[in-house]
């Protein structure tokens, strides 16, 4: 996979803005960069001058100066790349970066594709496949949490914890081996009782990452929020709020919302995909029922519901097939219209529904300071919570760990089962290839290739 001609593009992006970055990379990235650039004060070649070095001058096409640049040089190894890079910083127009990346094919690189510089850093193994695609989670990432989480993984901490996990495999794979084919000088007697023993702490470790993986998600892509209740117990207006703009349609007439919509909204600093759905409700026109059982589609799949009740209007049979909805979702109730005169307060809904419930006022905006302050409590401190756990942060990683623990578990059973040795062998070696598949050290060239596609040219 690894090819060694000398690429380049435009890291930045496409757009009006103070800098752009031309990156160049490969074994003639010194030599391409130097017939372009002249230096504003006579000194060495850019091929002669040392690593992590800035050099001020122009960009010229023959005699026509294109560019005022600065051209830094970094010499492989030790390079984002593990190659020879040069980045030129120009003017960050779209018209100016595109001329000088021309200049730089006319002069023997070839044009980067989707991802390859980074692609480079994995093949020349200056970082592993999961710290690869945490540098695309750190680009992605839509909040501090996803942020801290992603450079957590970029400095390698999954990919210690899959070593040490994968050490442990290996050194039983090793015995195994051994033994079966020395067995005058290394006995099985009482093996597979240690190496159930060994197999527990395993599957347990396993366990717990793809326990937290679906926090993983939550960190990187927002939890999946679904506002739902009655018709006209004023959802929209709340997305509204939340929102600070009028995203949804809000009349006195009850069903105007017939379909989902979405919006993303931070709430300190957590993210929230929201999705505002048709009231639910006993109906008979087609249109709204095909809203209400999306509504209840929706509500089924969600990380969060907010339930929202008009407090100026009795409970009734609708409120109890919604309560019997969320049964066992994380559920914040929101009490709107507390400007109105009360009919449902929160003594009475706490009877009805136990959870967190919040007094608000869409209309009047007050009340969403405390509900924002319950949803923190709830997703950073309650069980979902992000401290220094290690997340599995894509599906590609939380497959692979799946796959691993049921062969685990397979080597478990087969002890259970009285199986021959030889059996736990070929499970072991199983988890330890899937464990491999994470970091890339089994990794096969389509799998990579794929990976990398999914990156930014220029990444």
């Amino acid at each position: 996979m690894l090819e060694s001609d000398t690429i380049a593009a435009i890291a930045t992006g496409m757009g009006t803005a103070g800098i752009g970055i031309i990156r160049i990379s490969g074994a003639e990235a010194f030599a391409v960069a130097e017939r372009i650039f002249v230096p504003l004060q006579r000194e060495k070649k850019l091929t002669e001058q040392d690593s992590y070095t800035a050099h001020y001058g122009n960009i010229i096409d023959g005699t026509e100066i294109v560019d005022e640049v600065i051209v830094l040089l970094m010499k492989g190894p030790h390079s984002y790349t593990a190659e020879d890079t040069v980045e030129i910083d120009s003017h960050g127009g779209i018209c100016v970066m595109k001329r000088i990346l021309e200049l730089v094919l006319r002069q023997g690189a070839r044009a980067a594709q989707p991802g390859e510089f980074t692609k480079r850093a994995f093949l020349n193994g200056r970082i592993d496949l999961s710290q690869a695609e945490a540098v695309m989670d750190v680009i992605q990432a839509k909040n501090e949490y996803a942020l801290k989480s992603s450079v957590r993984q970029l400095k390698g901490s999954l990919l210690n914890l899959i070593r040490k996990i994968r050490e442990q495999i290996l050194y039983e794979i090793a015995f195994i081996e051994s033994a079966l084919d020395d067995p005058e000088h290394i006995s099985l007697d009482g093996y597979p009782q240690q190496l159930q023993v060994r197999m527990e702490c395993l599957i347990k470790e396993t366990g717990e990452l793809l326990l937290h993986a679906d926090q993983g998600r939550i960190l990187r892509e927002g939890i999946r929020t679904v506002l739902t209740g009655k018709p006209n117990a004023g959802k929209s207006s709340v997305l509204n709020v939340l929102a600070g703009d009028e995203r949804a349609i809000v009349t006195e007439v009850a069903g105007t919302t017939r379909d989902t919509l979405e919006e993303q909204i931070q709430i300190r600093g957590l993210l929230l995909n929201i999705i505002d759905t048709a009231g639910i409700r006993q109906t008979e026109d087609v249109v709204e029922k095909i809203g209400v059982n999306k509504a209840r589609k929706s509500v089924a799949d969600a990380d969060l519901v907010l339930y929202v009740v008009d407090s100026s209007t009795p409970l009734d049979e609708n409120d109890r097939e919604i309560a019997s909805l969320l049964a066992g979702q994380k559920v914040i109730v929101l009490l709107n219209k507390t400007d109105l005169p009360v009919v449902t307060s929160q003594e009475m809904m706490e009877a009805v529904f136990p959870g967190p419930i919040v007094c608000i006022s869409a209309k009047e905006e007050t009340g969403f300071d405390q509900f924002s302050y319950i949803l923190e409590e709830m997703f950073l401190k309650g069980s979902i919570s992000y401290d220094d756990e290690m997340y599995l942060t894509n599906v590609r990683q939380r497959t692979a760990m799946a796959a691993a623990k049921e062969s685990l578990e397979k080597v478990r059973e087969s002890i259970e089962l009285g199986m021959p040795e030889d059996f736990f062998s070929i499970d072991l070696m199983d988890a330890y290839q899937t464990l491999g598949s994470i970091t890339g050290e089994s990794a096969g060239e389509d799998l990579v290739n794929e990976i990398f596609s999914r990156f930014c040219v220029g990444k």
